[in-house]
């Protein structure tokens, strides 16, 4: 009698281990599945921007059609972002930063195709040019709210696939810490503005 006591009580705690390694891992999946979700609404926002910034450049075009080279870069800097993908189950951060690089280098590209826009006043009074600009604005924003709930949701998993006794689990199944978006470097400093 003692001994089948003695397994009952081996088999309930192997049975009451099994669920909470079950809850762990579903809940790791959960989160992971929710950083990829977010990752997928960053890369749809930095798309938006993409397919905005030809019909952009098209109309300051049409009035500066002499800074071609301005055109150019910000078509190179528009094609370069868009190569870059990442897969987010294997994010590493090295991938991020180029990811963040090239977007960085096309804000720096619209950048200087709205200062080019801003010395034609016909330009900027021009309907199709004030709607793109709104939109561009309103994608900006977009992005950095994705950015912001990447961030979160990135941080909500590695806290789980850290916590002790998490990170067993993590381990034994290959959950790996996700990468964050970070600020760029030139972001540390204020843009210098001359008259």
């Amino acid at each position: 009698m003692k001994k089948s006591v003695g397994w009952i009580v081996v088999l309930g705690i192997l049975v009451i281990l099994g669920l909470w390694v079950m809850n762990t891992y579903n809940k790791m999946v959960e989160h992971e599945e929710t950083v990829e979700s977010a990752w997928s609404q960053v890369e749809n926002q930095y798309q938006r921007r993409a397919d905005l910034v030809p019909n952009l450049v098209a109309t300051v075009k049409g009035y500066a059609s002499h800074e071609q080279e301005t055109f150019e870069r910000t078509m190179e800097a528009r094609a370069k972002a868009t190569q870059i993908t990442i897969d987010p189950t294997n994010a590493t951060p090295e991938q991020l930063a180029a990811f963040q690089a090239a977007q960085g280098e096309l804000s720096q590209a619209l950048g200087r195709l709205m200062a080019v826009a801003e010395s034609y006043p016909e330009l900027k009074a021009n309907e199709n040019f004030r709607d793109l600009q709104s939109q561009l604005e309103g994608t900006e924003n977009r992005c950095t709210v994705a950015r912001q709930q990447f961030n979160e949701e990135a941080r909500q998993f590695n806290t789980i696939v850290r916590r002790f006794p998490g990170n067993i689990i993590a381990g034994i199944f290959g959950f790996e810490k996700k990468p964050y978006f970070e600020s760029d470097e030139d972001a540390k400093h204020a843009p210098k503005v001359e008259f």
